[in-house]
């Protein structure tokens, strides 16, 4: 069905929906023992009208745009051409009926109904208001599922569309995000580096090899959405390689990783920013400098990762540094309401910075 064009489509619908009304009366015919040959050919003049009077309805719908117009108008506009086309099948019908029994024909002449009471001839008028009665129902259940079909089919393209948009408004914000975080992360490496080049240049050679490492793999990152952990973790100790060139004893690193979750799959370059901002904001404001630990576990349904260091939070508000916002905003666009992410003091002298992601199995 989903190879046919709307007009195939349409007949097919025709087709089947007057076969089923035909098969319906012939079977109440079969019950009620009225099954003849008038019986037949009254419902084969019914369903060639119907056929006939339904798609001309059709492209009067068509050609008023009945079906762009808001909805009251619709069901306004649904039960005014349900009357129209009802006295014109009516009338037409009973005209029919009218010509045929003046032919010199019996069999003709004995379709024309009777009156139950009298026995005598139905008067014209008589016969065309109860063809009004019986056509009004037939068009009106034609019409509404004709107006039901077109209804529901707009309202799943326009769900369709609404979810094909937002799924480009997050692409699009991702990718917003990602070349904020690259340039910031580099500006950053490159202070770094250039703190060392009058200090010490051996050194500064080799933390430019370490940068080049780290931009190699963050280019070949930004084609997916999601990486491996253990990708990302790579990518994190290869700067806080880098770091502690410039921090020396001052940084001490630790790592608490389970390898089950070596293989769960985490935003690109989140953890490095996490952790950038914990040196940030932590450790390069202590003159002793502090501790920085990653933590990677599991939680329940969750794969926890925590970045822990030295130092206070102090009021900070996490909208003052594009880091932890962008990470907030990325596991929200990915994961939606099913991920968590957290700032807090987790002692007098450690803050934590935790992201719950749902785990994919």
């Amino acid at each position: 069905m989903g190879n046919l064009s709307r007009r195939g489509l349409y007949w097919l619908f025709q087709l089947v929906g007057w076969g089923l009304f035909a098969a319906t009366q012939t079977f109440f015919a079969i019950i009620f023992d009225r099954l003849d040959k008038y019986f037949l050919f009254k419902v084969v003049i019914y369903i060639v009208l119907g056929l006939l009077l339904t798609s001309l309805m059709r492209i009067a719908i068509l050609r008023l745009n009945l079906l762009l117009k808001p909805i009251k108008q619709q069901i306004y506009h649904f039960l005014l051409i349900t009357i129209v086309f009802t006295l014109i099948n009516a009338y037409t019908e009973t005209l029919l009926y009218h010509y045929l029994r003046s032919l010199p024909n019996e069999f003709f002449s004995r379709l024309w109904p009777k009156n139950p009471v009298t026995g005598d001839a139905l008067e014209f008028h008589k016969f065309f208001f109860n063809n009004c009665f019986y056509s009004f129902i037939f068009f009106f259940i034609w019409n509404s599922i004709y107006f039901m079909y077109h209804y529901i089919t707009k309202s799943q393209k326009q769900q369709l569309d609404t979810l094909r948009l937002e799924s480009l408004i997050k692409e699009l914000e991702l990718k917003t995000i990602k070349a904020h975080i690259n340039p910031h992360f580099i500006f950053n490496s490159l202070n770094s580096i250039r703190a060392l080049i009058d200090e010490n240049p051996g050194r500064a050679r080799r933390a430019i090899t370490e940068l080049s490492n780290i931009l190699r793999s963050s280019m070949q990152t930004e084609k997916v959405e999601l990486v491996p952990f253990e990708k990302e973790l790579g990518i994190v100790k290869d700067y806080l390689a880098l770091e502690n060139m410039r921090f020396e004893d001052r940084l001490k690193v630790e790592y608490e990783i389970d390898e089950d979750t070596l293989e769960q799959p985490v935003p690109p370059m989140m953890l490095q920013t996490l952790v950038e901002n914990a040196i940030k904001h932590g450790i390069s404001r202590r003159v002793d400098g502090g501790l920085v630990k990653i933590i990677s576990d599991f939680r329940e349904n969750y794969h926890e990762l925590a970045v822990q260091n030295t130092g206070k939070l102090n009021g900070f508000d996490m909208q003052e540094g594009f880091g932890l916002s962008s990470t907030q905003n990325r596991i929200h666009l990915l994961y939606g309401e099913k991920a968590k992410f957290e700032i807090k003091q987790l002692t007098p002298g450690l803050v934590e910075a935790k992201v719950m992601i749902p785990v994919i199995s």
